[in-house]
């Protein structure tokens, strides 16, 4: 059993997913003129709410952080014990930071904003630590997947690259501009933040 302070940490992981999933979801289906085929939950932090997206996006990164510290206790000495914590502690700072970066505005949310002409250091911001986080998620999956296979759980290992490989297919096709790219980028995003969760919680109870 791990200690209690491993597991506390682990427990960050777990909370901090499934803070930001609630409350963006939350948001996404009761803010007026949101619509999350048209725009990314990112867009949440504008507006006279915006607030509580830009606290959700803070309180959930350091969440994910101290869960990354945990995994880097739990895995030490093994495959990929080193730098799946590593990532998975990218993945948390670029959350925390991607809340006072705020992503403009405009196209009709908030409902009577017309936006800011031209893009806006926050945007500029925002999608330069978004970009690191998303690639270090995805690379955070494919390295438990190979922890996963070389300490002898084949099922863990293949549910580890497919949570990769489903967030790294909705990022590029979110970033083609495809039709709903923003829902599809959400969902392949708690897709692969939920099996970081999953990883935590199991490891915790080892």
């Amino acid at each position: 059993m791990r200690d209690p302070r491993t597991r506390l940490l682990l427990s960050g992981a777990v909370a901090g997913t499934a803070v930001f999933g609630v409350v963006s979801l939350a948001q996404a289906v009761t803010r007026e003129g949101f619509d999350l085929t048209r725009y990314p939950l990112s867009s949440l932090s504008n507006g006279d709410l915006g607030w509580l997206q830009i606290t959700n996006f803070v309180a959930s990164g350091l969440l994910v952080l101290a869960g990354a510290v945990g995994l880097r206790r739990a895995l030490r000495g093994t495959p990929g014990g080193t730098w799946a914590p590593r990532l998975v502690g990218v993945v948390g700072v670029g959350l925390a930071l991607s809340g006072p970066f705020v992503l403009q505005g405009g196209g009709g949310f908030p409902v009577g904003d017309p936006g800011v002409p031209g893009v806006t250091v926050g945007t500029i911001g925002h999608l330069a630590v978004g970009t690191v986080a998303f690639t270090a998620l995805i690379a955070a999956c494919f390295v438990l997947g190979r922890h996963y296979a070389r300490t002898g759980a084949p099922r863990m290992a293949w549910a580890s690259r497919a949570a990769g490989a489903v967030f790294l297919f909705g990022d590029v096709y979110s970033s083609a501009g495809a039709p709903a790219g923003p829902l599809v980028l959400a969902v392949t995003f708690l897709t692969a933040m939920i099996w970081i969760a999953v990883v935590a919680h199991l490891e915790r109870h080892r």
